[in-house]
């Protein structure tokens, strides 16, 4: 069976752990857009991993690992990761993980013209992580990018690396940044790409050639459903397709070959960076982050937190596909007396019950709430799903169906063994 994992909100829902829950039935994980822009935080026993490019089924033995071509690559972070996971035992070569050939690389400048993008937008900026993720999408739609491809292939990458140089470091030099130093630029990435040189390869005959045999892959999402380039709460988003159809064209596996699509959502809701939030809530907010939850895994900025909002788990629901949902931080809400739900948005005298396109329309937008009882017991040590308290099952199943898929996983903590499958 082939699956799709998406984040049904705004990312940082915990597909790392539902990836990793998942990963148990499947032979192969593919990771197809995004860069090291993301981050999957996955406890296992004492040990905390967090991955950025890597697909989280490389803690897993026997799996195969997969990075699409849908995928950007900062070479010299993968590289990183790579060592980070060797020193922590973890067992990393060309057997479980397989580069696409053709991902798009990411380059310094491309981190310099997203932070200098992000200061000129002053309080209109987007709240991207300055990774440079943005900026080498826009290449690849420009067709000016280089891929992992020319990367390896040493005498190429020589003469169109001078040929891109040159031409960021004019347009660094316009801006006022720090021009890049190509011989320790060169330097920097021919190493990495000598070592990154054995796991790269064809993904999409190994992929292709894999269905064919009737193995089973999962297919990882990086980020969530409204931060879609498409799909999302434009310009608030990222630059890649996060959306069920982005594991189709980030990995060239077609439509008719997948199965079935998951969508990870919290209890509540979250989000990182600017843009509307109508739930958002100062008082549930300064509890998550009391208790050490909601920072970012990737730039440890704490997340915006609010009630959670049907509306917009319902439209996830539908641009997605969604069949099955995990809902994960359950526990996060033990302690609430009374949980608010946002079951449509008032503006003006109307009552919407979709996401309206209209960013500006979106932000006036004042949330409309069904309340539930609390539980106000702990859940984290329950491993059953009759052991939740029966306001806390009460809850799960209400919100599951506001957004229109069958529950299958409940999630109590960050723990393999904190998960519950219906």
């Amino acid at each position: 069976m082939n699956t799709i994992l998406v984040g049904a909100q705004w990312g940082d829902e915990g597909k790392g752990k539902i990836i990793d829950v998942l990963t148990e039935q499947a032979d192969i994980v593919v990771r197809t857009q995004g860069g090291n822009n993301a981050g999957h935080t996955v406890y296992i026993g004492p040990k905390k991993y967090v991955l950025h490019l890597i697909p989280s089924g490389i803690l897993r033995p026997g799996k195969v690992c997969v990075v699409g071509n849908g995928v950007v690559i900062d070479p010299v972070s993968l590289v990183g990761e790579l060592d980070g996971l060797e020193k922590l035992g973890v067992g990393v070569t060309p057997e479980n993980l397989q580069i696409s050939e053709t991902a798009h690389v990411v380059f310094p400048w491309h981190r310099e013209l997203d932070a200098q993008r992000e200061v000129r937008k002053g309080h209109g900026r987007i709240g991207t992580t300055k990774r440079g993720i943005g900026p080498t999408y826009g290449d690849k739609a420009a067709r000016v990018g280089l891929r992992v491809i020319d990367l390896i292939n040493e005498a190429r990458f020589t003469e169109r690396l001078r040929e891109r140089w040159k031409e960021n470091n004019d347009v660094l030099q316009a801006l006022g940044a720090p021009a890049v130093d190509y011989d320790a630029l060169h330097r920097e990435y021919t190493a990495a790409a000598a070592r990154l040189r054995p796991f790269v390869t064809n993904t999409v005959v190994y992929l292709h050639h894999s269905t064919q045999r009737g193995l089973n892959i999962l297919f990882e999402g990086a980020q969530g459903t409204f931060l879609d380039i498409d799909h999302g709460t434009y310009p608030y988003v990222t630059s890649s397709n996060t959306t069920a159809g982005g594991a189709c064209t980030g990995s060239g596996v077609p439509p008719n070959r997948m199965d079935r699509v998951v969508g990870v959502m919290k209890a509540y809701t979250t989000r990182v960076g600017e843009g509307p939030l109508p739930t958002e809530d100062a008082g549930i907010s300064d509890l998550l982050h009391a208790l050490g939850r909601e920072f970012g895994a990737t730039t440890g900025r704490p997340r915006r937190c609010g009630w959670f909002d049907a509306v917009v788990t319902r439209h996830a629901a539908m641009v997605n596909g969604i069949d099955e949902l995990a809902i994960t931080n359950t526990d996060g809400l033990d302690t609430v007396p009374v949980i608010k739900v946002c079951v449509g948005y008032k503006v003006g005298d109307q009552v919407l019950r979709h996401i309206p396109s209209d960013i500006e329309v979106f932000a006036r937008c004042v949330p409309v709430y069904e309340e539930f009882p609390g539980w106000q017991s702990p859940t984290d040590g329950a491993r059953r799903w009759e052991d939740l308290p029966v306001n806390c099952r009460h809850y799960l199943l209400s919100i599951a169906q506001m957004t229109g898929a069958r529950l299958t996983i409940a999630s109590v903590g960050p723990a393999r063994e904190q998960t519950m499958l219906l």
